[in-house]
C-alpha cells in the first residue's frame, strides 16, 4: 500500500471518507497482470475484478473510474469511467461491461476513455516515462444516478464525484516498459 494519497498528487480533491476496494487481478502497489495491459502493449483490455466494502450508509451509488497521473500528457490519462451503478453492487467481475463480458447492472453508463472507446483501455505506459500508477477509484456518491450525456468525459464525472462524493476507495496498480 502507499504512504501517500496517490490522488492528492493530481489534484486538490476535497477530503472525503476512505474505504476499501481489493481486486483478485492484482494487490494494491503491485503490477497489474497481464490481462489488464492494452492489447496493443501484449495484453488484452480487461477490466480487473473489484470489490469494495465499508462505504458509508448514506451511500445511494457508485462510480469507477481509472486514471494513469504519470501518463505524458500534463493531466492523465483515463483508462475507465463507469458511472450510475447501483448502490447494491459492491463488485464487478473482471471484463465487466465489454463485448461478451459479464454485463453492468441496467442503469450504469460506460464513458469513452482516453483511446475514444467505451470500456476498459489497459496499461500501456510509453516507453522511457519509468513506472505508471493505475488508480482504481470506486466513489461512493449521495445521489442514486448522475445526470450524464453519454458524451461527458471522464473529468466531467470527476467534477460530479466531487460535489456527490460521500468516500473513495482506490486501489493501486503498476506498470512499466522500460
Amino acid at each position: 500500500m502507499l504512504d501517500v494519497d496517490p490522488y492528492a498528487a493530481l489534484q486538490k480533491l476535497r477530503p472525503v471518507g476512505s474505504f476499501t476496494v481489493t481486486s483478485t487481478d492484482f494487490d494494491d502497489g503491485g503490477p497489474l497482470a497481464r490481462p489488464q495491459w492494452s492489447a496493443a502493449a501484449g495484453g488484452v483490455d480487461r477490466s480487473p475484478q473489484l470489490s469494495w466494502s465499508g462505504f458509508p450508509e448514506r451511500t445511494r451509488s457508485f462510480a469507477v473510474t481509472c486514471l494513469d497521473p504519470d501518463a505524458p500528457s500534463g493531466s492523465g490519462w483515463w483508462h475507465w469511467a463507469v458511472a450510475n451503478l447501483p448502490v447494491t453492487t459492491t463488485s464487478l467481475e473482471a471484463g465487466a461491461g465489454a463485448a461478451g463480458g459479464p454485463p453492468l447492472p441496467a442503469g450504469s453508463l460506460v464513458l469513452r476513455n482516453e483511446d475514444g472507446e467505451r470500456g476498459f483501455g489497459g496499461a500501456a505506459p510509453p516507453r522511457g516515462t519509468g513506472m505508471h500508477r493505475y488508480l482504481f477509484v470506486v466513489h461512493a456518491l449521495d445521489v442514486p444516478s448522475l445526470e450524464l450525456d453519454p458524451a461527458t468525459s471522464p473529468a466531467i464525472l470527476g467534477s460530479r464525484c466531487f460535489f456527490h462524493g460521500l468516500a473513495r476507495g482506490i486501489l493501486t496498480g503498476t506498470a512499466t516498459r522500460d
